[in-house]
C-alpha cells in the first residue's frame, strides 16, 4: 500500500473519503498551535517550524515504517521541504524530489546565487536581468521570484536566498519530478537536467488523477448552474488563489474594473482574501457595483470546482494569480489569461504567460480599475489570444496522450521507482 504524509493540520481539512482508497494517509505535525491562521503573512514562521518539529517528527516517522512489515522502498519528498530528501537518504531510503511549481521558475530559483553577485534583486522595475540563463532576451526584475508579496525597491530579502538554496537541494535527490510538458517548458528543462541526476515531466497531472481529489476549501458547486445561464465566452472567471491578500483598496480597484468591463463576472473571494473586510461586506459590496443584480451580472463564491470552471462554455478568461496549478488548468482548456501575480512562482510564471507562450496578459504590479478593465476587455475579445491558447491546449492534449511526451516520462518514471524498490528489497 502507498502512503501519503502530510501536515496534520491540512490532513484534517481533507475528506478521507475523497481520496484513493490504497493511500494511507499520514501524518506529521507542523509545530504551530491549532488556532495559528498559517496564512502568507506567517509564512516564514510556518517555514521554521517546519524545519524543526516537522522534520524530527518526519524522521521518527520514517523510522518506524523502515521497520514495518511492509518495506519502505522510496519517498517522494515536497521539494520546497529540502530536510525530506536529505533525512531519507540519510536513513538509506532512496528520495526523489517533487518540486508543485513550473521549470521557469525552478531554473530562476537555481540562478538566485548568480543574481544576486550581479545585484540583480527582484523588485518592481523592468530593468533587463542578465542572471537566469536562457531568459536574457525577455526576464525583467519585476519578473524575479519574489520571498514577499510586494518587492521594495532595491531591498534584497534574505529569505529569498535561503528558499532558492533550498530548491537546489534537489540535486541531491534521485531524480527531480516536475509537474510540467515538455512541450511548454522544453528550454528551460535542458538546462535544468545537468543539475539533477535525473528529471521528469510528467504533467499537467490533472488531466491525469482521479475525480475524487481532495480540497482544502469547500467547493461551491452552485456557480456551475450560473454559468449554465451564460452565453459562450461572456463571462470572465476570478480567482487569485489559496494564498493572495489584498487590500480594500485593491478589491475596489478590481471591482470597479470588472464592472466597467461589462462582462459577466464569477469571483472567487476566501474569507480571509481582502484585508479586515468580511465576506458579507464583499458581497454586498458586489451586488452595489453590478447595480443590485448581482445574480445575473455577478456572482461570488468562497470557492470554486476551478476546473469545471474553466472548461465551461461561458469562461471566455480568466484572471488569476499565475500560480502553477491554476496556470496549467487554464492552459489544458485554452483559456486566455490576465495574470495579476502576488508572489514567489507566480511572478515569472505571469511574465511567461504574456511574453512568451502569449496566451494571456501580464498585469502584475499595477491594480487600478482602467488597467482590469482594459486587460480584461482584450482577453475576452483577442481572437490571437484565444487562437494561441487553443493550439496549446492541443498540444498537451497529445503530450498526456499515449505515448506523448509526459506520458512517456509517467512510463520511465515508474519504471525507475521500481528499480530503486527491487534495490531497496535487496539491500
Amino acid at each position: 500500500m502507498d502512503a501519503v504524509a502530510h501536515v496534520l493540520h491540512n490532513l484534517r481539512r481533507v475528506a478521507a473519503a475523497s481520496l484513493p482508497p490504497r493511500l494511507a494517509l499520514l501524518s506529521v505535525p507542523d509545530g504551530l498551535p491549532d488556532d495559528h491562521p498559517r496564512s502568507v503573512r506567517s509564512l516564514r514562521e510556518l517555514s521554521e517550524s517546519m524545519f524543526t518539529t516537522a522534520s524530527a517528527a518526519y524522521r521518527a516517522l520514517l523510522l518506524s515504517l523502515r521497520s514495518g512489515a511492509a518495506p519502505l522502498t522510496c519517498v517522494v519528498a515536497d521539494g520546497i521541504m529540502p530536510f525530506a530528501v536529505d533525512i531519507a537518504e540519510e536513513l538509506g531510503i532512496p528520495a526523489l524530489s517533487f518540486r508543485t511549481a513550473s521549470a521557469c521558475s525552478f531554473l530562476a530559483y537555481l540562478s538566485v546565487p548568480r543574481l544576486v553577485e550581479l545585484h540583480e534583486v527582484p523588485f518592481p522595475a523592468d530593468d533587463p536581468v542578465r542572471g537566469v540563463p536562457g531568459m536574457e532576451g525577455f526576464l525583467r526584475r519585476r519578473d524575479l521570484p519574489r520571498a514577499v508579496a510586494r518587492a521594495e525597491d532595491g531591498v534584497f530579502d534574505p529569505m529569498l536566498l535561503t528558499h532558492a538554496e533550498g530548491i537546489a537541494q534537489a540535486g541531491k535527490a534521485r531524480a527531480l519530478i516536475l509537474n510540467t510538458a515538455a512541450s511548454m517548458e522544453g528550454p528551460a528543462l535542458s538546462r535544468i537536467a545537468p543539475r539533477m541526476r535525473d528529471v521528469f515531466a510528467i504533467g499537467p497531472l490533472h488531466t491525469t488523477r482521479s475525480a475524487g481529489v481532495g480540497s482544502l476549501w469547500r467547493e461551491d458547486d452552485g456557480c456551475l448552474a450560473w454559468l449554465d445561464g451564460h452565453g459562450d465566452r461572456s463571462v470572465v472567471y476570478v480567482s487569485l488563489g489559496s494564498l493572495a491578500v489584498i487590500s480594500h483598496e485593491q478589491f475596489a480597484e478590481f471591482l470597479s474594473g470588472l464592472v466597467a468591463s461589462r462582462y459577466a463576472f464569477l469571483w472567487v473571494l476566501r474569507p480571509d482574501m481582502v484585508q479586515a473586510t468580511s465576506a458579507a461586506a464583499l458581497q454586498e459590496a458586489v451586488e452595489a457595483a453590478a447595480g443590485g443584480d448581482r445574480r445575473g451580472r455577478a456572482r461570488v463564491v468562497e470557492w470554486a470546482p476551478q476546473g469545471a470552471v474553466l472548461r465551461h462554455r461561458a469562461v471566455g478568461c480568466f484572471l488569476t494569480h499565475a500560480g502553477w496549478n491554476s496556470t496549467l488548468e487554464a492552459a489544458v482548456e485554452g483559456v486566455p489569461m490576465v495574470c495579476w501575480p502576488f508572489f514567489a512562482d507566480q511572478q515569472i510564471n505571469s511574465r511567461f504567460v504574456g511574453a512568451v507562450w502569449r496566451t494571456g496578459l501580464d498585469m502584475k504590479d499595477v491594480c487600478d480599475r482602467a488597467t482590469v478593465e482594459r486587460t480584461v476587455r482584450v482577453a475576452m475579445e483577442s481572437g490571437e489570444l484565444k487562437g494561441r491558447a487553443e493550439a496549446m491546449a492541443q498540444q498537451l492534449r497529445l503530450d498526456v496522450a499515449e505515448s506523448g511526451s509526459s506520458s512517456s516520462d509517467i512510463e520511465r518514471l515508474v519504471g525507475f521507482i521500481k528499480e530503486l524498490s527491487a534495490m531497496s528489497c535487496q539491500a
